[in-house]
């Protein structure tokens, strides 16, 4: 009799894995065959397959299931393409309730969808942080309209929560943590990312603009009421990946970005960065697209709380951990906010100060610590004088996002 419940027992514990043949055709078939406006039920239990689910040309589509860690779609033994799930050309989708685990590639990739939420909804790696690990858990890209709300990135090589070339974006009770960027904002434009936690990542929240992209520029990035704490994990990024030269216990990094506002977080434990600002050309890397502004412009600073332990930075990739050297020997602490000190020649007035709209402010944060870097002068002088610093930019308006 107990060997028999045993049985059974295993029996149902097998059911729920739902590894069985046919599963990649029957979820599949049912993206290909959903009419415009309908929902997509996934069922309960952990589904494996082997190759990626896609929605394409849908509008007004509901892809549903049971909960986070109730619907599990396992793309462990995954052979054929690399995203987990992947929609494109839509309109008006929604993502809600399930769990993508361990894609080859990225997690859950939309590209060219107007009006897309990501709702309850958990991706990652269960293998811990490591470069194979696909790159980017949630990643809408070129999509216009963008909500992520009560969603959860861990281990990704790039970005847990990453947004790129968008417009109309909000990110918001989220957390993100063990990967190599928490949640990053890439050449996207009118966003705000706040009421997160990023923690346990190498740096917590990124908002960089990048050359050789469709979208050439940002803006109107605001970053607020965020926890970003303890990012000191060691960058486990695949060399020559743009995130590999973020140096490890980074809070937050804003590169070659204009109109950024970062206020009301609390910086805690970034034992490298509580908040940097640099250039593109900070990074040594050459630039071909003509088109492309790599300096950091009209960046507010305001009212965040900075704490971190005593000692030494965290262990760094290439020159940061040189420069964070260089500060220690000069007998000061690494201050909370580090600038490059790189500006644009052809934006600065008579007095050699960038124009009064374009300005770096930084003011009435708690333990306010700030070092210019003076890396385009190699940095001889560097300054941890903060009066350059002291203005007010006006403040930035809220994104407007329209979806279902």
């Amino acid at each position: 009799m107990k060997l028999t419940l045993l049985i059974l027992t295993a029996m149902l514990v097998a059911s729920k894995v739902m590894a069985q043949p046919g599963i990649q055709k029957r979820y599949q078939t049912k993206f290909i065959m959903a009419e415009d406006g309908s929902t997509i039920e996934l069922d309960a239990g952990t589904f494996s397959f082997t190759g990626s689910l896609s929605l394409q040309d849908k509008k007004r589509i509901i892809i549903s299931g049971k909960g986070i860690d109730k619907t599990v779609l396992s793309f462990k033994g995954q052979t054929d393409g690399a995203e987990g799930l992947r929609v494109s050309n839509g309109e008006s989708i929604v993502i809600e309730n399930m769990t993508v685990q361990d894609s080859k590639g990225d997690g859950i990739k939309t590209m060219n969808v107007k009006g897309i939420t990501f709702r309850n909804v958990k991706v990652e790696w269960t293998e811990g942080p490591k470069p194979e690990n696909g790159g980017y858990g949630l990643y809408p890209v070129q999509c216009e309209n963008v909500i992520i709300d009560g969603c959860t990135a861990i281990g990704a090589s790039d970005a847990g929560i990453y947004v790129g070339q968008s417009r109309g974006i909000v990110v918001k009770n989220s957390k993100a943590y063990h990967n190599v960027a928490g949640i990053e904002i890439e050449n996207s434009l009118h966003a705000d990312v706040f009421d997160n936690e990023a923690y346990e990542n190498t740096g917590g929240i990124l908002v960089f603009d990048l050359p050789d992209l469709v979208q050439k520029r940002g803006g109107n990035v605001r970053v607020f009421n965020n926890y970003i704490h303890d990012n000191n994990l060691r960058n486990f990024a695949p060399e020559g990946n743009i995130v590999a030269s973020v140096a490890d216990g980074t809070g937050m990094l804003i590169m070659a970005a204009t109109g950024v506002e970062v206020f009301n977080n609390r910086f805690i434990r970034n034992q490298s960065v509580g908040t940097g600002i640099i250039s593109y050309l900070f990074t040594g890397l050459p630039i071909k697209d003509k088109s492309y502004y790599p300096f950091s412009t009209a960046i507010s600073i305001h009212d965040n709380v900075y704490e971190r332990d005593p000692g030494p930075a965290a262990i760094s990739r290439g020159s940061w951990d040189g420069l964070f050297k260089t500060i220690r020997q000069t007998g000061q602490q690494i201050p909370h906010i580090l600038l490059d000190g790189i500006s644009d020649s052809a934006k600065l007035d008579k007095d050699g100060k960038l124009q009064s709209d374009l300005r770096i402010c930084i003011q009435n944060n708690k333990d306010q610590s700030l070092i210019n870097l003076d890396a385009g002068g190699g940095f001889k002088n560097m300054s941890y004088d903060q009066k350059p610093f002291d203005c007010q930019l006006v403040p930035l308006k809220a994104s407007t996002v329209n979806v279902r």
